[in-house]
Protein backbone atom coordinates (compact mmCIF):
# COMPACT_ATOMS: atom_id res chain seq x y z
CA UNK A 1 0.00 0.00 0.00
CA UNK A 2 1.38 3.45 -0.88
CA UNK A 3 1.19 6.46 1.34
CA UNK A 4 -0.64 9.40 -0.36
CA UNK A 5 1.83 11.75 1.27
CA UNK A 6 4.61 10.18 -0.82
CA UNK A 7 2.86 11.02 -4.11
CA UNK A 8 4.03 13.80 -6.40
CA UNK A 9 4.05 17.26 -4.88
CA UNK A 10 1.66 19.47 -6.79
CA UNK A 11 2.02 23.18 -7.21
CA UNK A 12 -1.46 24.63 -7.67
CA UNK A 13 -0.55 27.17 -10.36
CA UNK A 14 1.36 24.71 -12.56
CA UNK A 15 -1.36 22.09 -12.36
CA UNK A 16 -4.03 24.44 -13.64
CA UNK A 17 -2.33 25.03 -17.01
CA UNK A 18 -1.25 28.17 -18.80
CA UNK A 19 -2.96 31.13 -20.37
CA UNK A 20 -1.57 32.62 -23.54
CA UNK A 21 -2.79 35.93 -24.92
CA UNK A 22 -2.08 36.53 -28.61
CA UNK A 23 0.03 39.54 -29.56
CA UNK A 24 -2.84 40.98 -31.62
CA UNK A 25 -5.07 40.94 -28.52
CA UNK A 26 -2.43 42.75 -26.47
CA UNK A 27 -2.15 45.27 -29.35
CA UNK A 28 -5.89 45.92 -29.25
CA UNK A 29 -5.73 46.50 -25.49
CA UNK A 30 -2.81 48.91 -26.01
CA UNK A 31 -4.64 50.83 -28.75
CA UNK A 32 -7.75 51.16 -26.58
CA UNK A 33 -5.62 52.37 -23.66
CA UNK A 34 -4.03 54.98 -25.94
CA UNK A 35 -7.51 56.23 -26.96
CA UNK A 36 -8.46 56.48 -23.29
CA UNK A 37 -5.33 58.55 -22.53
CA UNK A 38 -5.85 61.12 -25.29
CA UNK A 39 -7.86 64.28 -24.85
CA UNK A 40 -9.66 63.45 -28.11
CA UNK A 41 -9.06 61.93 -31.51
CA UNK A 42 -8.63 64.84 -33.95
CA UNK A 43 -11.42 65.54 -36.40
CA UNK A 44 -10.43 63.74 -39.58
CA UNK A 45 -7.67 61.88 -37.73
CA UNK A 46 -7.10 58.19 -37.32
CA UNK A 47 -7.66 56.36 -34.07
CA UNK A 48 -4.48 55.15 -32.37
CA UNK A 49 -3.20 51.75 -33.42
CA UNK A 50 -0.59 49.59 -31.77
CA UNK A 51 1.76 46.74 -32.47
CA UNK A 52 3.23 44.50 -29.82
CA UNK A 53 6.13 42.09 -29.51
CA UNK A 54 5.89 39.67 -26.59
CA UNK A 55 8.80 37.55 -25.46
CA UNK A 56 8.05 35.33 -22.49
CA UNK A 57 6.30 37.67 -20.02
CA UNK A 58 7.77 40.91 -21.39
CA UNK A 59 6.03 43.18 -23.89
CA UNK A 60 7.35 45.95 -26.10
CA UNK A 61 4.58 48.18 -27.44
CA UNK A 62 4.60 50.66 -30.31
CA UNK A 63 1.68 53.09 -30.65
CA UNK A 64 0.98 55.32 -33.67
CA UNK A 65 -1.45 58.20 -33.33
CA UNK A 66 -2.66 61.55 -34.67
CA UNK A 67 -2.89 64.65 -32.50
CA UNK A 68 -4.58 68.02 -32.73
CA UNK A 69 -2.47 71.08 -33.41
CA UNK A 70 -1.72 72.94 -31.26
CA UNK A 71 -1.46 70.61 -28.30
CA UNK A 72 1.06 69.65 -25.65
CA UNK A 73 2.62 66.76 -27.58
CA UNK A 74 4.98 65.74 -24.79
CA UNK A 75 2.23 65.60 -22.16
CA UNK A 76 -0.11 63.60 -24.39
CA UNK A 77 2.60 61.11 -25.40
CA UNK A 78 3.59 60.70 -21.75
CA UNK A 79 -0.05 60.07 -20.81
CA UNK A 80 -0.33 57.46 -23.58
CA UNK A 81 2.85 55.68 -22.42
CA UNK A 82 1.66 55.59 -18.80
CA UNK A 83 -1.87 54.43 -19.63
CA UNK A 84 -0.75 51.75 -22.09
CA UNK A 85 1.83 50.36 -19.65
CA UNK A 86 -0.67 50.28 -16.75
CA UNK A 87 -3.53 48.70 -18.72
CA UNK A 88 -1.43 46.00 -20.38
CA UNK A 89 0.17 45.07 -17.06
CA UNK A 90 -3.20 45.14 -15.28
CA UNK A 91 -5.33 43.31 -17.85
CA UNK A 92 -2.84 40.84 -19.33
CA UNK A 93 -0.24 40.47 -16.59
CA UNK A 94 2.70 41.18 -18.88
CA UNK A 95 5.63 43.32 -17.82
CA UNK A 96 5.91 46.25 -20.25
CA UNK A 97 9.53 47.28 -20.76
CA UNK A 98 8.97 49.80 -23.54
CA UNK A 99 6.14 51.88 -24.97
CA UNK A 100 7.19 53.92 -27.98
CA UNK A 101 4.79 56.54 -29.30
CA UNK A 102 4.96 57.77 -32.87
CA UNK A 103 2.95 60.86 -33.79
CA UNK A 104 1.93 60.29 -37.41
CA UNK A 105 0.14 63.60 -38.07
CA UNK A 106 -0.80 66.87 -36.44
CA UNK A 107 -4.27 68.10 -37.42
CA UNK A 108 -5.10 71.79 -37.25
CA UNK A 109 -8.38 73.52 -38.01
CA UNK A 110 -6.70 75.15 -41.02
CA UNK A 111 -5.32 71.96 -42.61
CA UNK A 112 -8.48 69.96 -41.94
CA UNK A 113 -10.41 71.95 -44.54
CA UNK A 114 -7.69 72.71 -47.09
CA UNK A 115 -5.82 69.41 -47.43
CA UNK A 116 -7.08 67.29 -50.36
CA UNK A 117 -8.03 63.72 -49.52
CA UNK A 118 -7.18 60.65 -51.55
CA UNK A 119 -5.04 60.42 -54.69
CA UNK A 120 -4.44 63.36 -56.93
CA UNK A 121 -4.74 62.79 -60.67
Amino acid sequence: MTDPAEGPVRDGARDRGATTVADRVVAKIAAQAAREALDAVPEGGSRPHASVVVHRDIARVSVSLDLDYPSDVGRQCGAVRSRVRARVEQLVGLEVHEVSVQVERLHSAHTRHTTPRGRLA
